[in-house]
């Protein structure tokens, strides 16, 4: 019996060490983006505080974009909101993007970040991304957003994840006018995944996709 139960702790110990090890790395780097985080909110307002000082502005703009339709899988609807709050060189942008797939989410994401311009139409940006579907998951984010020639709005970003997952994203897309309310937006999204990310069923790689869509803006 003895012989049995050392030989039973000796098996499980290497694993309950091994999910302490990956339990304490994620915890390490989900408070290194909460540390970073707590960093960036207060700059974004001291530089508020600053522009009202010097006489100037602080300004805000929001976009909503709602997509419905239909798939082999059944019904299809997804959400893109994208925004800022603050002044002409640095201001918190916030953003949540995902899709609805036959009564489920199929993904979810959840943007803040500080946004500063560096160049005419160019910003550089900093923050989190939260992903809640199709895994909770959380990462660190770079990039730059702005407007290339032709009036291509650009985003690109890296991602670091809470376990240690490097990915990157690179998105496109302009308007062409029929009418000042009728709009055609072409689009081009592609994903650089630098390893297999097993628990979201990823491989490493480029993920692309495109596709056009119709808006009429509705509001004033």
């Amino acid at each position: 019996m003895k012989r049995l139960l050392l030989k039973h702790l000796v098996w499980t110990m290497p694993r309950v060490i091994s999910r302490v090890t990956k339990a304490e790395k994620i915890t390490s780097n989900l408070c290194k983006i909460v540390f970073a985080v707590a960093l960036l909110l207060p700059t974004v307002s001291r530089a508020q505080e600053m522009a009202h000082t010097h006489g100037g502005q602080s300004f805000h703009a929001f976009t909503l974009e709602a997509d419905f339709g239909g798939s082999r899988n059944g019904p299809v609807s997804s959400w893109d909101l994208n925004g800022w709050i603050g002044g002409n060189t640095n201001k918190l942008w916030l953003k949540s993007e995902g899709e609805y797939v036959d009564g489920a989410y199929e993904g979810a994401e959840f943007w803040a970040m500080y946004s500063r311009n560096i160049a005419t139409f160019w910003d550089f940006q900093a923050g989190i991304r939260h992903d809640t579907r199709p895994r909770s998951t959380s990462y660190a984010v770079l990039g730059f957003a702005g407007l290339a020639p032709y009036f291509i709005e650009t985003e690109a970003h890296l991602f670091l994840s809470d376990d240690g997952d490097v990915s990157a994203r690179l998105r496109g897309e302009t308007d062409f006018l029929f009418t000042q309310q009728l709009i055609l937006q072409p689009y081009m999204e592609g994903n650089l995944y630098a390893q297999d990310v097993a628990n979201q069923e990823i491989g490493a790689g480029i993920w692309r996709g495109c596709g056009c869509r119709h808006t009429y803006p509705c509001g004033g």
